[in-house]
């Protein structure tokens, strides 16, 4: 009983290494790029930029209505899903950054380290900067754009913890997406991007899943993204994100059951996934294979 607890406890601590060691090197690598005068300015004009061009189309489009209860939920919905990105490419991302360009996974792999909680680890300093890029894109929006938000009003306990089951999820969804990765024996450096820029169009972040065919409409409803970014907006502006007709009929318990539901769906999913790519890539040979770099 001493063996197994001692042993137990010796798993917890090497995961607990990796993990934050893991993170630590995603930090160094992606924050070491240049100066920190530059990265601070890059870190600000990104999101800005990037919700700009959603303002101006909204803008364009509606005559600048900005008073219209659909602005705060397409402007919310797109802050939010910076996290898609973000968490989905910081981890998938490992495997090329790694396979190809610093040609060091097949060390990772003999080391005495959990490959999955280092790809985890490594995706750390992506959910920070895009924290960072959340925060000024909302922030943006209350300041000059009449993004209802009042922080009086806010939901907290229902955006905390649709906030830490979303991130999970996220994790477990990059995680799945590095799993498949490690088949492809060629540099597709945006796949991570690409992924996310499809989820977009199914997850009900800018317009609602009514807006879609009605045969593409249960790929939104299969998605935890869906019922994550509504469980935020509900948090954060209310009545006003209950105004909207996919999901109005469930209430807040009930989205949070659903969200929680899919979450483990997936993370059984993702490692159950990253078992079969691993044990294939390991016989193909595609640990060490380098195609660009």
């Amino acid at each position: 009983m001493q063996a197994s607890k001692s042993l137990s406890s010796a798993n917890e601590n090497a995961f607990q290494r990796t993990f934050v060691s893991a993170a630590w090197l995603g930090w160094q690598i992606e924050s070491n790029w240049t100066d920190p005068f530059l990265f601070l300015v890059y870190s600000v004009v990104k999101p800005l930029a990037s919700a700009s061009i959603l303002v101006v189309m909204y803008s364009v489009i509606t005559g600048g209505d900005f008073n219209n209860p659909v602005f705060p939920y397409i402007y919310l919905g797109n802050a939010f899903y910076i996290y898609v990105g973000a968490i989905m490419n910081g981890i998938s991302w490992t495997v090329i950054d790694d396979r190809e360009h610093y040609r060091m996974l097949k060390y990772i792999y003999v080391a005495p380290i959990h490959v999955p909680t280092y790809l985890l680890g490594r995706g750390v300093a992506k959910f920070l900067f895009g924290s960072v890029a959340v925060f000024i894109t909302v922030t943006f929006g209350v300041l000059f754009l009449q993004v209802p938000l009042d922080l009086a009003l806010v939901n907290w306990p229902l955006f905390i913890a649709s906030l830490l089951i979303g991130v999970f999820m996220l994790a477990m969804l990059g995680l799945m997406l590095g799993s498949i990765i490690l088949m492809l024996a060629n540099h597709i450096y945006m796949i991570g991007d690409a992924v996310a820029g499809a989820l977009f169009l199914f997850s009900g972040a800018i317009f609602p899943l009514e807006v879609l065919p009605a045969w593409l409409r249960p790929v939104g409803y299969a998605m935890p993204i869906t019922y994550w970014l509504e469980l935020i907006r509900r948090s954060l502006i209310g009545e006003v994100a209950e105004a909207f007709p996919t999901l109005a009929h469930l209430s807040n318990g009930q989205l949070l059951g659903i969200l929680g539901g899919l979450t483990a769906i997936f993370t059984v999913l993702a490692f159950v996934t990253f078992r079969i790519c691993d044990h294939k890539a390991r016989e193909l040979g595609y640990i060490d294979r380098v195609t660009n770099y």
